[in-house]
């Protein structure tokens, strides 16, 4: 007999997200970690340093950058790293493991 088709994924233990109450950016408006249409040049340099700025103060960066990596999150930055840092680094650990 096939197992059932799940319709919708089953919502996420609040234990596993109490990280994020302790988050540096919690407070911080969320634009600042995701960049806007057409955002290039100085404009995006300074927001991605001043978010940046923000994880290397974070308590629970670590927790965060693993919650990017095990969630496939594409966009933004987590844990201190960009998307195209978080792009290698999953790169690199491709590459490790293909050894």
């Amino acid at each position: 007999m096939p197992a059932p088709k799940l319709l919708y994924l089953p919502p996420p233990v609040a234990e596993e997200w109490d990280w994020q109450m302790d988050a540096a950016c919690r407070d911080v408006d969320g634009s600042l970690f995701f960049h806007p249409d057409n955002e290039r040049g100085d404009a995006r340099e300074n927001r991605m340093a001043s978010a940046k700025k923000v994880c290397a103060r974070c308590p629970v960066r670590q927790k965060c950058l693993q919650y990017a990596f095990d969630s496939g999150e594409r966009y933004g930055i987590w844990g201190g790293l960009t998307e195209d840092e978080r792009a290698r680094v999953r790169s690199a650990r491709r590459r490790h493991t293909s050894r």
